[in-house]
């Protein structure tokens, strides 16, 4: 289990260097957005098959008890991992269709890569601060 853990974690690194340095290449958001969210599905599905053991969703005490089994704790990294790479994929496509400077995506992606929520946060402020630019007529 640790080295499919080892070899989750590592390879969506390629993926963001690859939104970062690549953006525009064709082939990016076809692993980043595509390939790698549907294997990491995949895990996600086998992790899942094979039970969570104790704990559920209904309390914070049941979240804790359903995390205290590692194959749990796996999958929802997995969870984590794949979620925040198709996000940040999302937020690279959109900031290329809509002309935002990489350099200003560039905090956005990395705070999406580390804390997901906070990047999409910190994007979705960049594009309501820009959209101004962006509507004809304002």
């Amino acid at each position: 289990m640790d080295t499919v853990f080892a070899i989750a974690n590592t390879s969506v690194l390629p993926c963001w260097l690859l939104l970062v340095i690549l953006p525009g290449w064709q082939w990016t958001h076809r692993i980043a957005a595509l390939a790698m969210p549907v294997t990491f599905g995949c895990l996600y599905a086998w992790l899942l098959s094979g039970g969570l053991g104790e704990g559920g969703f209904d309390s914070l005490t049941e979240v804790m008890k359903l995390f205290s089994n590692p194959r749990a704790v796996f999958a929802g990294w997995v969870h984590y991992l794949a979620f925040d790479l198709f996000i940040g994929s999302w937020e690279t496509r959109d900031a290329l269709k809509l002309g935002i400077s990489r350099w200003l995506l560039l905090p956005c992606q990395v705070l999406t890569f580390m804390f997901g929520p906070l990047g999409l946060m910190l994007y979705l402020i960049l594009r309501g601060s820009l959209k101004k630019q962006w509507e004809p007529g304002v």
